[in-house]
């Protein structure tokens, strides 16, 4: 009988198979081709991990558990930090350097991302019109039309609030129910909490895009984009995306000069 391998660090983590993955299409290959190749894979496989998280966060607000929300948000936060510090590391390539691979990639984009649209479809951000853009396999299209079909995060985080005696029915009054947990934070603090690491989880997705539109402006200014969309042009209009535009919205209304 055969002996069973040992298990190591190469094994579990499938290190061999990994570091085969990276295989650059510039002939000569170019130097630069290959630290593209490494961002782009990684920022899949955290990805993967938001999907994770995000995943873990409806689980547990259907249940109505804030506090293992609270902890899966630091892990995301903390992630979504590194994504947006992953540019300071593609930033080291300037745009001839790019430009020396880049028909190359063609008719490839980091627009066709399956998990990015799955992220965004989860949370709430669902452009459909995107799909036809985008070359998915039965599997992958499977799950994205799950996402579509299945309530977002920000729908579970209505649902929770209704659960809780707030009104979320509209747009109306969801902002009043909004004001209500900021002006007596004392009463639910837990959602209050809550309310935080939704803004912040909106804003630090902001912050990446804006930062991503200018790295784009920066390597290849207003060029198309590999995909054939229009390039930086085209992620400047992904901007107005937020997740919980009502959460930004009641800011206004906060404060003294808008009533009780």
């Amino acid at each position: 009988m055969q002996q069973q391998q040992r298990l190591s660090y190469g094994s579990y983590l499938h290190v061999d198979e990994l570091l085969t993955m990276q295989r650059p299409l510039s002939v000569p290959e170019h130097h630069d081709e290959m630290l593209f190749i490494v961002i782009h894979q990684v920022y899949e496989l955290w990805f993967k991990q938001l999907l994770h998280e995000v995943g873990a966060i409806v689980r547990e607000l259907d249940a109505g558990e804030l506090l293992p929300v609270a902890k899966h948000f630091r892990r995301v936060h903390t992630i979504q930090r590194l994504l947006e510090q992953q540019i300071d590391v593609l930033e080291t390539m300037t745009p001839q350097e790019f430009n020396a691979f880049r028909d190359n990639l063609n008719p490839a984009s980091g627009f066709q991302s399956i998990q990015f649209r799955e992220l965004e479809f989860l949370c709430g951000v669902r452009r459909t019109e995107t799909l036809k853009h985008i070359q998915t396999s039965p599997e992958q299209l499977a799950r994205l039309e799950r996402r579509l079909a299945e309530p977002s995060l920000y729908d579970r985080v209505k649902a929770l609030l209704q659960r809780r005696g707030f009104d979320s029915s509209s747009h109306d009054a969801l902002i009043a129910s909004y004001k209500a947990i900021y002006t007596n934070p004392q009463e639910n603090y837990d959602l209050y909490l809550l309310l935080e690491d939704l803004i912040e989880f909106d804003e630090r997705f902001l912050l990446w895009r804006g930062r991503h539109v200018r790295m784009v402006e920066r390597m290849i200014g207003a060029k198309q984009g590999t995909g054939g969309s229009l390039g930086a042009a085209y992620l400047a209009t992904t901007l107005e995306h937020r997740f919980f535009p009502e959460l930004w919205e009641v800011r206004t209304y906060l404060g003294k000069g808008y009533g009780s």
